[in-house]
């Protein structure tokens, strides 16, 4: 191998590692924006709210759940960038830029089936672009933001059923301390008990979780 070679194979060694190194740093926005984390993280802290306890689990313990969560719901969806895209580029297969066009169709197929045809007609709209046939038509610019208000909509739906059963819990102790007179006493303080033993006992947890990873099917 001559002189000009090894350097054209150092050279795209280099570019290869400052990519790797500039995408590393948008890994967090990727995290929130194009996968499940958000509706994962959003769901959990419902059920904390719902249930009271304000600083169980703590902030730290509802991230890492919604991260190794979100690499479960990703499984299928990752494995496929690794294939299609990661694989062939490590080859020397492809080229950097084709890598990167491959890495997108799984991901786009994923947030589509998560994403409402409304919110997706309301950012093409917003951008004014034109009314598309098909799914390729689709801009990725126009897609992230509809995946996300889809997210925000379908966690926040989740989070009001979460929140019914406990919201009956407090009004019964509610009216129960009013009718015996006991207004000075919050209801809170009465009524977390007995919500967190309702939790423990429906398994609570596994249903919220099973929820969770079947919404995305």
């Amino acid at each position: 191998m001559d002189g000009a070679a090894v350097n054209g194979l150092n050279s795209s060694n280099a570019v290869q590692i400052l990519l790797l190194i500039g995408g590393l740093t948008l890994v967090p926005a990727v995290l929130f924006t194009v996968t499940g984390f958000s509706r994962i993280l959003i769901v959990l802290g419902f059920i904390r709210t719902a249930v009271g306890t304000n600083n169980a689990p703590p902030n730290q313990v509802l991230v890492g759940i919604a991260l190794f969560l979100t690499i479960f719901v990703m499984s299928p969806t990752i494995s496929a960038i690794k294939k299609e895209a990661i694989e062939p580029l490590t080859h020397h297969h492809i080229s950097t830029t084709a890598a990167i066009k491959d890495a997108e169709k799984p991901l786009r197929e994923f947030m589509f089936r998560q994403t409402r045809t409304q919110d997706i007609s309301l950012f093409v709209s917003l951008a004014h672009a034109k009314s598309p046939r098909k799914r390729s038509e689709v801009p990725t610019e126009v897609l992230i933001p509809a995946f996300i208000v889809s997210e925000l909509k379908t966690a926040f739906q989740i989070g009001f059923l979460i929140f019914l059963p406990f919201l009956i819990i407090d009004l019964i102790v509610s009216s129960t301390l009013m009718s015996m007179g006991m207004i000075m006493l919050p209801p809170t303080f009465i009524s977390l008990p007995f919500k967190v033993l309702l939790f423990v006992l429906v398994d609570g947890w596994d249903l919220v979780i099973k929820a969770l990873v079947q919404s995305f099917h």
